[in-house]
């Protein structure tokens, strides 16, 4: 009995060790596992990339302006008196010949009968002085009446044509004036609002009564940097004139109105290096008014090779702006990349990517720093820019 009791005590120690080696083993098993899943961090992000356009473009370079009426007219009249009508509707658009305003015309059609009374006068006076002359003329040939009494009766026939011919001219002068009373618009446009109502005096050429503008087509007036007007002036031969712009407003975010530029201005300003240019613009839907602020691009007539990409692309470190190009190992890269102007929505890349380049357009907020690992899916660029553009 004591010999079986040994030997059972005995290998009870062997048997711990045994089990204890077995969930050692296991226990680091599992350590293992954990350490194999961390060091293979999570699956790559899934993005859109598409490769850089290559292409030739005509560049477009772009400015602030304003939008100016072709036509503006302060308009004032003509004739001194009182206001007795305002003949049109404050903001209307009005066309050439259209009452505006009324004086009182009858201190004028009081002048114009005086007028014409002191014609008839005059053209009587005129019928007796030329019978009378007549009448000399035949006696001179007879020698009844003096060399003197002759001439004084010609004298008389010539001064009295000529008051003729002045109290004529008087009665077109206050037929004139009554004319004047009416004031109409002298060109076609939108009427402003009265500055002066029924009841109210008006001096001549100085009350101001109303304004008025045309509206179709529209001018826009912007600065030219020295570098642009020189290389447009080298390219049209004469100061740049035909040259083709687009202009989108403050809240449009493309460019949907063209126009052509017919005039620059003949010298440039040394204060600000700058030379004014100005676009003529049609304006069939009436959006367009003077004074609103206008984005304006100018096309350039040069072509040149060029590098596009899609603007959503592009990312901003303080001063910097960059991208993240597909690398050869499936990581995104960063590029540092100078941009240009815009064109057919596609912004123009001066440096920093090459041909071939196939640049993250979409998923880039899910790319955290430069070499991650991405899973990327080929997308055109175009259609990118598209997206984009409806996206707006």
């Amino acid at each position: 009995m004591n010999v079986q009791t040994a030997n059972t005590s005995s290998r009870l120690p062997a048997f711990a060790t045994i089990a204890t080696s077995v969930l050692l083993a296991l226990a680091l098993a599992g350590c293992g596992s954990k350490a194999a899943e961390t060091a293979g961090g999570p699956p790559p992000a899934e993005v859109s990339v598409a490769a850089v356009v290559a292409k030739t473009v005509r560049p477009w370079s772009e400015f602030t302006g304003r939008i100016a009426a072709v036509e503006s007219v302060e308009l004032r009249p003509r004739v001194s008196g009182y206001i007795e009508r305002v003949a049109y509707t404050e903001g209307q658009e009005v066309k050439e010949g259209d009452l505006l305003f009324v004086i009182d015309q009858r201190p004028y059609q009081a002048q114009l009968a005086q007028a014409q009374a002191q014609l008839e006068r005059a053209r009587s006076d005129a019928s007796l002085a030329k019978t009378q002359d007549a009448r000399a003329e035949a006696l001179i040939a007879r020698n009844a009446i003096s060399r003197e009494d002759y001439e004084a009766r010609h004298a008389a026939s010539a001064s009295s044509n000529a008051a003729v011919r002045a109290a004529e001219a008087a009665v077109a002068s206050a037929r004139l004036n009554l004319q004047f009373t009416e004031i109409r618009a002298p060109i076609s446009g939108r009427a402003g609002r009265a500055f002066i109502t029924a009841g109210n005096l008006a001096q001549a050429d100085a009350t101001l009564l109303t304004t008025l503008v045309s509206l179709d087509p529209m001018h826009v007036y912007f600065e030219s940097d020295e570098q642009t007007f020189l290389a447009s002036q080298a390219e049209a031969g004469d100061g740049a004139d035909n040259n083709a712009v687009r202009v989108g407003l403050a809240g449009e975010t493309d460019f949907p109105r063209a126009g052509t530029v017919d005039f620059v201005d003949n010298q440039v300003d040394p204060n600000t290096g700058t030379i004014r240019a100005r676009a003529v613009l049609p304006n069939p839907d009436r959006v367009l008014t003077p004074g609103l602020f206008a984005r304006v691009q100018l096309q350039g007539s040069d072509e040149l090779k060029a590098l596009l990409i899609d603007d959503k692309a592009v990312l901003t470190d303080q001063d910097r702006k960059y991208v993240y190009v597909l690398g050869v190992d499936h990581t995104a890269q960063r590029r540092d990349i100078t941009l240009g102007t815009t064109v057919d929505g596609l912004r123009v890349v001066t440096t920093g990517l090459k041909p071939g380049d196939q640049v993250v357009v979409d998923g880039v907020q899910k790319v955290f720093f430069p070499g991650m690992p991405v899973k990327a899916t080929v997308v055109p660029m175009v259609a990118a820019a598209e997206v984009a553009v409806v996206a707006r």
